[in-house]
């Protein structure tokens, strides 16, 4: 194989396979091989758009690349305070800097901002996460949301029908208020995508000052009683149900439907 080799057919992109060896994200596998770290086959490469496949040899600054671990997913109880990206231009805490020792190269599934707290899944695998963050899925993500003030049911009707706010439109939300609790109101909010502060926002539209955010699900993974900064790691057989995968993680054949018998 050589530098100028055209990719394969059969095969997976060389950056997608470093990544899910733990070696480094797709984005910095990308840079190490611009940077002339990798070879496969004892040549060194160039770009990467290249196919190998597992009787490619690889290594990375003359290191063999780890076999890639099967896909896995973890719950996290992230605390408030903590930015969920790799690094902070700001130098805030991260999410990362704040996991257990033991834990893999890990990366999040969607986005909690700084402020909001509660379930973030984690996973070893790309193509895991955006299996998990596609539209198409229609999971739906729940928040428990508290915000200053005394709102009616009938505050929220427009969020219930869909809002646009600055020319970017909201799908409607479910919301139900729960209960009065001094100079606050809590309210369970669940929506079917995750735009950036987009429950935040769309309270403020309505006059509501949100002051705590708590996701409690995504889909049918559940925060429960998950303790802050604790992480809970989802078992490969449960993982593989609830995406519809088989043994191998890969998407899972539809049955094909017998022929129905004609009555005679």
């Amino acid at each position: 194989m050589t530098e100028t080799s055209q990719p394969r057919k059969d095969g997976e992109r060389i950056a997608k396979v470093i990544a899910r060896a733990g070696r480094a994200s797709r984005r910095e596998a990308e840079k190490l091989i611009e940077a002339g770290r990798v070879a496969v086959n004892g040549k060194v490469i160039a770009s990467p758009a290249l196919n190998v496949t597992p009787a490619d040899r690889i290594t990375v600054d003359g290191t063999p690349l780890a076999e890639a671990e099967p896909p896995r997913l973890w719950l996290y109880h992230k605390p408030a305070g903590l930015v969920t990206t790799m690094k902070d231009e700001k130098g805030r805490p991260t999410v990362f800097d704040a996991l257990p020792d033991d834990m893999p190269r890990v990366v999040s599934v969607g986005r909690l901002d700084l402020n909001s707290e509660g379930l973030l899944l984690l996973t070893n695998d790309g193509a895991i996460k955006r299996r998990l963050e596609l539209p198409s899925t229609g999971w739906v993500r729940k928040y428990r949301v508290r915000m200053k003030g005394a709102p009616q049911d009938a505050t929220f009707e427009p969020l219930r029908k869909g809002l646009e706010i600055e020319g970017e439109r909201f799908q409607p939300m479910q919301v139900t208020l729960d209960r009065q609790q001094g100079a606050n109101a809590w309210a369970t909010v669940a929506l079917r995508e995750g735009r950036n502060r987009e429950i935040r926002r769309a309270m403020e539209a309505v006059g509501m000052a949100v002051n705590r955010l708590i996701r409690v699900s995504y889909g049918p993974f559940q925060l429960g009683d998950l303790k802050q900064g604790a992480v809970e790691e989802i078992k490969g057989r449960v993982l593989r149900d609830q995406l519809g995968l088989d043994k191998d993680f890969q998407p899972a054949a539809e049955e094909k439907k017998r022929p129905k018998r004609r009555r005679r």
